[in-house]
C-alpha cells in the first residue's frame, strides 16, 4: 500500500465514501427531482405552449445525455474529477431556486436546461470517483446502494414540493425556493468529502498497485463496445414511464390522480432491484444481467392489458429493470475499462442510453398507437438480440 493510500484510508473506508456520495446523491434528487416534477405547469403558468414545454424539456434531456461526450474525455484528460462534480452539482442546485423566482419564461427555459447540463458536466467523474471506491467494497453492491439512497431524494422531493404548493395555494416561489436548503446541503457535504478523500484514485491503485498510472491514450476494449450495443438493444426495447401511464389513464384503468402513486411505487421496486442485483453482480458477474432484457419483454407483456392488476405488475416490472439499469449496467463499465479511460467510456455510454432511450421512447410510443400484439412482437424480438449480445461480451467478473 502506498502511503498516500494509507493516510486516505485511515481517514475514510471506501464503503464510508460511497454512503456519502449517496447522500451528495439523495440530496441532489431532492433539489432537481422535486423541480422536474412541476417543471411543465410552472412553464405553462408563464405563458409557454405544449410544444415549447416539449421542446425546452426534450433540450434539457438531449443536454443531460449528448454533452457527457465532452465531460467524460474531459474528466480523463484533466483528472479533475472533484472540480468537474463540484462545477456540476453546484449548476444544478444553483438553477432550481432560480426556476421558482424569475418570473419570465425565456429565463425559466434557459434554467430548465442549466440544471441538465450540470447533470452532464458531473456525471461521468462522479461515476468514475464511485468506481475506484467500489473496487474495495464490490461494484455491483456500491453502485446499487448508491442508486437506492439516489432513489430515496427521487420519491422525497416531488413530495414536499407538492406539500408546499398545497400549503402556499399553488405558488411556485415558495415551493422550489425551499429547495435551496438541500441544494446548500448538496455542496457543503461534496466540499467536506473532497477534503477527506481529495483522491478517490487511491481506493483502487490500493487493491491494485500496479495502476498507480492512467492507462494511456487509446481505444476503449472491444468487450466494451460490445457490451454498449448489448445496452442499446435491451434499452431500446424499454418503453417510458409516460407510454405507461397513458395506457393506464386512456383506458380508464386508473385515475389520473394514482399515477404518481404508481410512479412512487415502481421506484421503491427499482430500489429494491439495485441492491439485489448489485448483490448478485458482485458473486455472479455480468450473467446477473441476463434477468434485463426478459424484464424489459415482461413490461410490454404486461403493462398493455386491460386488467388492472395485470398493468400495474407490469409498472412495477418496468421499476425493477429501471433499478437494474441505474446500477448494475453502470458497474459493469468499471469493469470493462481501464481506469484512465473510464470517465470518457462513462460519457459515451450516456450517449449511448440517451439515443437508445429516445429511440425506445419513439418505436414503443409509435406501436402502441398501432398495434399492442406487433408491439409486444418487436420488443420480444429486441429482447433475444441483446441477450445474444450480452453473451458473446466477455465475462468481467471471474
Amino acid at each position: 500500500m502506498t502511503k498516500g493510500a494509507a493516510e486516505r484510508s485511515a481517514v475514510m473506508g471506501p464503503w464510508r465514501f460511497v454512503v456519502w456520495f449517496g447522500t451528495v446523491s439523495l440530496l441532489a434528487d431532492f433539489v432537481y427531482e422535486g423541480a422536474r416534477s412541476i417543471t411543465g405547469p410552472l412553464l405553462a403558468s408563464l405563458g409557454a405552449s405544449a410544444l415549447v414545454v416539449g421542446v425546452v424539456t426534450g433540450a434539457g434531456e438531449a443536454a443531460a445525455l449528448g454533452l457527457r461526450l465532452v465531460s467524460g474525455p474531459l474528466a480523463d484528460r484533466t483528472r479533475r474529477f472533484w472540480g468537474l462534480a463540484i462545477a456540476g452539482y453546484a449548476l444544478t442546485v444553483v438553477s432550481v431556486p432560480l426556476l421558482g423566482v424569475v418570473g419570465v419564461l425565456w429565463a425559466a427555459c434557459v434554467l430548465v436546461i442549466a440544471e441538465r447540463v450540470g447533470k452532464a458536466v458531473r456525471s461521468p467523474a462522479k461515476d468514475t470517483m464511485l468506481s475506484h471506491a467500489t473496487a474495495s467494497t464490490g461494484r455491483g453492491r456500491g453502485f446499487a446502494v448508491h442508486e437506492a439512497m439516489d432513489q430515496v431524494g427521487a420519491l422525497v422531493g416531488p413530495l414536499v414540493v407538492a406539500g408546499m404548493l398545497a400549503i402556499t395555494g399553488g405558488d411556485y416561489g415558495p415551493a422550489l425556493g425551499v429547495l435551496a436548503l438541500p441544494g446548500v446541503a448538496v455542496l457543503g457535504v461534496l466540499l467536506w468529502l473532497r477534503a477527506r478523500v481529495p483522491d478517490p484514485e487511491a481506493y483502487e491503485r490500493e487493491m491494485a498497485p500496479s495502476t498507480d498510472e492512467p492507462a494511456p491514450e487509446g481505444r476503449l476494449p472491444a468487450a466494451y463496445w460490445t457490451y454498449a450495443a448489448f445496452t442499446a438493444a435491451t434499452t431500446t426495447g424499454f418503453t417510458t414511464f409516460g407510454v405507461l401511464s397513458y395506457h393506464l389513464v386512456e383506458r380508464h384503468l386508473m385515475a389520473a390522480a394514482w399515477v404518481p402513486v404508481l410512479y412512487a411505487a415502481a421506484m421503491a421496486v427499482d430500489a429494491v432491484a439495485a441492491l439485489a442485483t448489485g448483490w448478485l453482480y458482485d458473486r455472479l458477474g455480468a450473467r446477473v444481467l441476463m434477468a434485463l432484457p426478459p424484464l424489459t419483454a415482461a413490461v410490454v407483456l404486461l403493462a398493455f392489458t386491460n386488467t388492472v392488476a395485470i398493468a400495474v405488475a407490469g409498472s412495477l416490472v418496468w421499476g425493477a429493470a429501471m433499478g437494474i439499469q441505474e446500477s448494475t449496467l453502470r458497474a459493469t463499465v468499471a469493469d470493462l475499462v481501464p481506469s484512465g479511460r473510464r470517465a470518457t467510456a462513462y460519457g459515451l455510454f450516456a450517449g449511448v442510453v440517451g439515443a437508445a432511450s429516445l429511440a425506445g421512447g419513439a418505436l414503443t410510443g409509435g406501436l402502441y398507437g398501432y398495434s399492442i400484439p406487433v408491439l409486444i412482437t418487436v420488443v420480444v424480438a429486441i429482447q433475444v438480440l441483446a441477450l445474444v449480445l450480452l453473451a458473446v461480451t466477455p465475462a468481467t467478473r471471474r
